[in-house]
């Protein structure tokens, strides 16, 4: 599939006339200045930040680094916090943030991390910005746009992700707050079908977000999640994600998205997680990555795989292995639980435990570096990292 800045046949809009975060997607011709082009002049711009949104998608697709995904909603760090025994209050959610964003060196191999909308305007427990503390190490401060999952009518149980309303005037306030690239994500359920409506409504909505990010300056990271839950085996896997990938580049360049100016964040392609037949890292690399040659454009500058309930041990394994042979995108993780389980529990909100649970952090973060560079061995992890995370019926 081409570029999406080869798909778009409508008038060019002069740069001169770009006001930065207007939107210029409209339908009527009669809005824009037109100029005869060539065919091969054809081009779409992503807003007035266009350089900008190419230039931060490069740099979170950057060698040896992936994301951090910390963008838990306070309702879901709750639940991280009372399994460590601590009480769901803004004071230790900040606690724990702190420890992470300000774990020395983390930049090494950390190049972006997704935040929760009250991390972004929230400070450390010494006052300074959460954001400020990330830029300071090197990392792009992200945030996680959209309103979450609710039942989608007339579906097979299955949900839909909300957020569209007001997205536009949200994005600029975060933008205007340090925030440089968003997230939303969607998922499809395979044991609940999917439906055709299902997948279309998932695709339709990270395209619709991604254009209204890109206006506003966030390059947009489309994560189109495919559930670990169900028996179905690796193939079947295979088949819908290649079905809903598909229809999301698809509406993708309907809404004149700058595939230069995105970050996707897929499953890996694997089987249910109550499937007997279980998968090698070597399957999972050779299944996952004849996927991304069928339906991913070159164009988009990095591929952050979520880790959807793998042990930490296991995603890392899986993407080492497909970093071992070269690749058109960056293929590069964007973890949360398979980055922080073991600090979370190392910790267990003891402020003479910081360090160390810093220290567990750094393990995991130089471990996934080492992946997206195919030089991971797996020597020397501990019995927790090889634990399996997955929650049947996960609510994020």
């Amino acid at each position: 599939m081409a570029s999406a800045s080869l798909l778009k046949t409508s008038p060019v809009v002069d740069k001169s006339e770009w006001v930065k975060g207007q939107t210029l997607r409209q339908a009527s011709a009669s809005i824009v200045r037109c100029h005869p082009v060539t065919p091969s002049g054809l081009t779409v711009r992503a807003s007035s930040y266009a350089d900008e949104l190419v230039k931060t998608a490069k740099s979170i697709a950057s060698p040896g680094r992936g994301i951090l995904a910390m963008d838990e909603s306070n309702a879901t760090c709750g639940k991280r916090l009372a399994s460590i025994g601590l009480e769901n209050t803004e004071a230790n959610r900040q606690a724990y943030r702190t420890l992470l964003v300000s774990a020395p060196g983390l930049g090494q191999y950390i190049s972006g991390a997704i935040l929760f909308e009250e991390t972004l305007y929230q400070t450390t427990i010494d006052g300074k910005k959460m954001v400020d503390v990330l830029v300071e190490q090197n990392i792009v401060p992200g945030i996680k746009v959209d309103k979450g999952l609710v039942p989608l009518a007339g579906s097979n149980d299955e949900s839909w992700c909300q957020g569209l309303d007001g997205l536009a005037p949200r994005s600029a306030a975060y933008y205007q707050q340090g925030a440089r690239f968003a997230k939303w994500r969607t998922v499809v359920s395979i044991p609940n079908g999917p439906s055709e409506l299902a997948v279309k409504e998932a695709a339709w909505g990270l395209a619709r977000y991604a254009a209204i990010s890109q206006d506003n300056g966030l390059v947009p990271i489309v994560e189109p999640e495919i559930l670990l839950d169900g028996e179905h085996g690796i193939d079947r896997t295979f088949e819908i994600a290649k079905k809903v990938w598909a229809e999301v580049f698809f509406y993708l360049a309907q809404n004149n998205v700058m595939f230069e100016g995105i970050l996707l964040k897929p499953s890996m392609v694997t089987p249910g997680a109550e499937c007997k037949d279980k998968a090698t890292p070597q399957q999972v690399a050779d299944y996952t990555l004849s996927l991304l040659r069928q339906r991913i454009p070159p164009a988009v500058p990095g591929i952050m795989f979520l880790s959807g309930g793998q042990s930490e041990v296991e995603a890392t394994l899986n993407l080492n292995a497909m970093n071992q042979v070269p690749n058109p995108w960056h293929v590069s993780f964007s973890y949360a639980r398979a980055l922080q389980n073991t600090c979370l529990k190392t910790w267990g909100g003891r402020p003479e435990n910081v360090k160390e649970a810093q220290e567990a952090l750094l393990i995991r973060a130089k471990a996934n570096s080492l992946a997206q560079l195919g030089k991971y061995t797996g020597e020397g992890e501990s019995e927790e990292a090889k634990q399996g995370m997955f929650v049947k019926g996960y609510v994020y």
